[in-house]
């Protein structure tokens, strides 16, 4: 039986509940953060925390407990769950109040939610193995992607076109022509001249801790890499293409808009970023 945090207790995932006043339901007024679960333990902790106290800080929602008891009760919550492999997911909102837009005085006691879940490891190296498709659509979504908020409505629509169309990921272009990242991810490619890019983080992206990570590894590897942005016309024609993020770890893209990367398989530099990841996040773990 799995188990949910709701409130301060450990209750079965389907009797789970919170108000319908609670102001995550009705405005989006929450964050939220997701961890990979590697042999039981969370890989990349500290920059998560770390993003999730910098969001909890943009919206001015108090924090419901101190990192130092939260990390016990996320891992508390792994274990009872018997989650080796897999993602623990937590949301905070500013918790239940009369709806009215403004934040409400006095402030409400913060609704902090936490699930843990498997995943199919298996199925992971199957995908990444094969490579996904992604399309691109304009950028929709609210000038403040650096706050992992609960709003993500636009990202729903949007990864749902991707699937109507057999893609699994759906990577926005901004009025520029210029990929920010993904609807659940960040973009990269290996581009013409060999170089690995991503977007910097002063677009309106989230400050990914898979991406952040990989950097650290790139370096280290003495990968020549760039922070600078590229069209979309730029990923087509790259020589590979790949996302990452806790869900997705790092995955090989192998076709854009239904046109093949390279030679429309997993290149060695993705597969190759991805084990010295996939090395690196459970050293951190451990």
């Amino acid at each position: 039986m799995r188990l949910a945090y709701v409130d301060g207790r450990l209750v079965p995932l389907s009797e789970a509940k919170v108000s319908i006043l609670d102001r995550g339901f009705q405005f989006a007024d929450a964050i939220y953060e997701v961890w990979a679960v590697m042999d039981g333990r969370l890989a990349d902790a500290e920059g998560h925390f770390a993003r999730l106290w910098r969001s909890l800080g943009e919206l001015r929602i108090t924090p419901p407990m101190s990192e130092p008891a939260l990390r016990i009760v996320l891992s508390e919550l792994v274990r009872r769950n018997r989650v080796v492999n897999g993602l623990a997911y937590l949301q905070i909102t500013r918790g239940a109040a009369p709806r009215e837009h403004v934040f409400p005085t006095p402030a409400p006691r913060p609704m902090l939610v936490m699930t843990a879940s498997p995943v199919d490891l298996q199925a992971q190296e199957r995908r990444a193995a094969q490579g996904i498709a992604v399309i691109t659509q304009p950028e929709t979504r609210w000038a403040r992607c650096d706050i992992k908020s609960t709003a993500l409505l636009p990202n729903v629509l949007a990864k749902q076109a991707a699937r109507e169309v057999g893609a699994s990921e759906v990577w926005f272009v901004d009025e520029l022509g210029l990929v920010t990242e993904g609807g659940s991810s960040s973009a990269w490619i290996i581009d013409a001249a060999g170089a690995l890019r991503t977007r910097d983080l002063q677009a309106n992206i989230l400050r990914g801790v898979t991406r952040g990570t990989l950097l650290e590894v790139a370096k280290a590897a003495g990968l020549k890499f760039e922070e600078r942005a590229f069209t979309a016309a730029e990923a087509r024609g790259a020589r590979e293409a790949f996302i990452t993020g806790a869900g997705s770890l790092l995955t090989p893209v192998v076709r854009i808009d239904g046109a093949a990367i390279g030679d429309g398989a997993p290149g060695p530099v993705a597969k190759r970023l991805r084990q010295l990841y996939i090395e690196e996040a459970r050293r951190r773990a451990a």
